[in-house]
């Protein structure tokens, strides 16, 4: 997520703040602009954002609970901001722990609906034929006799359990499953991997590539998914596969390497906007010496991008060390996991192409 600035006074801003901490101007985002931009009211209660001419803006329906700092046009009949026309389902607000639970799932879920906008990605409300929406679930709450809560996806509905947004939760989930990395902003980002399949690949032109880069999705997913947990994965799993559980399936390798490759485009747009470079004092691999000089959401070739993410990571995964951390990114990227990153690029690109004709 690139940074930004207030255009009032030039502090520095993150995505998610909410007033400027120099100037005290209040802040609202901009999601087809892609843009923080400091606000003045207007004596009818209304706001002008000092980086869009003209436009009057009001806050999204959700920013009173805290959870949404998006902007909605004066005149759209709709309360809600593009993120949070996706919710099909919050949790019960009355519930303080939930609530807590709800403002963290919310700044995780801006965060990738932000990504998929800058990718130029359709992103359309449940409301609409093919949407997209949300299922925000508590396990603890559902009704006697339910079956078993799982986070997933199914017709467009991404479910996720509420606790996932518990971090004490979240990593007993991960340690559980032998997990090398678990975060709430990625279980977003692979579960909208499914949804993208859908969208992108089924029935397409690009289902036959599909099966060639990733195998036949036909084969018993249930199965597979059982055999998994039971057995575990197979013996060098590594060589072909982002992560062990993309080994189960050729659905779940598909949203494993789209999660990996939004978080690669993600920290590279932060990168670039802190104009890092990278020139290591030892060493002798020139490949690790590299500049943040292109804009990872630009029509840009994938090995740019991985020439620029490889350096990043190895230094990231150094740093965090020093820190007494676990390491940024704890993946290897063999050469057919590069060939399955090319293949989403390529799909992102032939769609990105298809919207700028249209």
């Amino acid at each position: 997520m690139r940074l930004f600035e207030c255009q009032r006074c030039g502090q520095l801003l993150d995505f998610e703040n909410t007033w400027c901490q120099r100037c005290g101007l209040s802040l609202g985002y901009l999601p087809r602009e892609g843009m923080l931009s400091a606000l003045e009211a207007t004596p009818s209660g209304e706001w002008l954002a000092l980086g869009s001419s003209g436009t009057r803006f009001k806050y999204c329906e959700n920013q009173q609970y805290a959870v949404c700092n998006w902007l909605v046009p004066v005149g759209d009949a709709h309360p809600f901001c593009m993120a949070c026309q996706l919710n099909r389902t919050v949790p019960d607000l009355g519930d303080q722990r939930r609530m807590s639970l709800w403002q963290r799932l919310e700044f995780a879920k801006h965060r990738l609906v932000a990504g998929l906008i800058s990718l130029q990605l359709e992103v359309r409300p449940w409301t609409e034929p093919g949407g997209l929406g949300f299922d925000f679930l508590a396990s603890e709450a559902m009704p006697p006799g339910a079956p078993p809560l799982l986070s997933g996806h199914r017709g467009g509905v991404i479910t996720i359990d509420i606790n996932e947004a518990d971090d004490a939760w979240r990593e007993a989930s991960r340690t559980g499953l032998a997990e090398s990395y678990r975060t709430l902003l990625g279980h977003f980002r692979h579960e909208s991997g499914h949804y993208y399949w859908d969208r992108l690949i089924a029935g397409t032109e690009w289902h036959a590539p599909f099966c060639a880069a990733f195998g036949d999705e036909t084969q018993d997913y249930d199965a597979s998914l059982q055999r998994n947990y039971l057995d575990g994965p197979d013996a060098g799993w590594n060589e072909q596969f982002i992560s062990p559980y993309a080994s189960t399936h050729p659905w779940e390798d598909w949203a494993e390497t789209w999660a990996h490759y939004l978080h690669m485009v993600d920290t590279l747009d932060t990168a670039y906007s802190f104009g890092i470079s990278l020139s290591p004092r030892h060493g002798r691999d020139a490949t690790l010496s590299v500049m943040q000089n292109l804009d990872p959401y630009g029509p840009i070739e994938l090995d740019a991008l991985i020439g620029r993410w490889l350096p990043l990571v190895y230094a990231g995964n150094r740093l965090s060390r020093s820190m007494g951390q676990a390491d940024l990114y704890p993946f290897v990227l063999t050469p057919p996991v590069i060939e399955k990153l090319r293949f989403v690029h390529r799909i992102v690109a032939a769609h990105r192409e298809r919207a700028r004709m249209s």
